[in-house]
């Protein structure tokens, strides 16, 4: 048996798979060792009783997460997962990498993740390759679903927001201040929190006020996540995350203005990345 996870700060998705069937699917409290413990990922794993019938049989874990860019934070989780899976080889990796396992189609190619977080790589089929690496909300990650929410609470308390925008979002979440100011400043997770606007921002996007917002972002993400490679447009790209799925018709505009063959649009990679594994650990014996 294989145990596959994928994970974001607040949902982790895990598929348990023999032979090449699916024996399992659950979710998670998601795992972040920018905001995780060993201890707290340990709590977590532990909590999910029906995975833990199966603990004997499972050979590998791979596990992808947002926050696992470097071997100390990879290391972090790989001794939390250790301390569960006592009896099983760990693979612990980012999530740019589920990505481009995710939309890999046997030919080289660039994914871009465009999700609560954005980054972006080119997999050749042996390596995944970096230029920019993700710098986080705070720093970076123009085109993601936390950039476009910082946009949009600037523009409500800078009260630039068009009148009858302005309303509904006052109706729909009836914040203040000081609470918008709390969730970004003192409380844990604040590029989830902002990430979680963007479908209030895709309820307005053909609004001229978002679309023009939606399509600087997105050019701005191209810009600095996909044309930093030399090679940008001779090969096939393929997107990952909320933002491309749900703001598909601005990407694909951006696109054709910008000459780049668009391949995959994916939500969520752990439906593709199974198969990825699946076809390599199993269908290739």
């Amino acid at each position: 048996m294989i145990l596959i996870g994928t994970s974001g700060s607040s949902k982790c998705d895990w598929e348990l798979i023999q032979d090449n069937k699916k024996v399992l699917t659950l979710s998670s409290s998601g795992i972040n060792p920018y905001f995780h413990t060993e201890d707290i990922i340990e709590v977590s794993l532990r909590s999910m009783g029906e995975l833990l019938a199966y603990i004997d049989d499972i050979e590998v874990v791979f596990f992808y997460g947002s926050g696992c860019s470097s071997k100390k934070l990879q290391n972090l989780v790989h001794r939390a997962l250790s301390k569960v899976f006592v009896k099983s080889h760990i693979y612990v990796n980012h999530d740019i990498v589920a990505a481009a396992f995710a939309t890999y189609e046997g030919t080289p190619n660039f994914t871009c993740l465009m999700g609560a977080g954005a980054n972006s790589c080119f997999f050749d089929g042996d390596i995944v390759r970096q230029e920019v690496p993700g710098i986080d909300y705070v720093l970076g990650d123009e085109g993601s679903g936390a950039y476009f929410g910082k946009i949009l609470l600037q523009s409500f308390l800078r009260k630039q927001l068009p009148d009858e925008i302005a309303i509904d979002f006052e109706q729909t979440y009836n914040i203040t201040k000081d609470d918008i100011l709390q969730n970004v400043y003192m409380k844990p997770f604040a590029n989830v929190y902002l990430a979680s606007f963007a479908t209030f921002i895709h309820k307005y996007k053909d609004h001229p006020f978002f679309r023009t917002i939606l399509k600087d972002g997105i050019r701005k993400y191209i810009e600095i996540y996909l044309e930093c490679f030399p090679d940008y447009n001779k090969y096939t790209v393929h997107f990952v995350g909320s933002i491309p799925f749900f703001f598909e018709d601005i990407l694909r505009e951006i696109l054709v203005e910008k000459n780049i063959e668009l391949g995959k649009i994916i939500k969520e990679p752990i439906e593709q990345l199974v198969q990825y594994h699946i076809n390599k650990h199993f269908t290739a014996k």
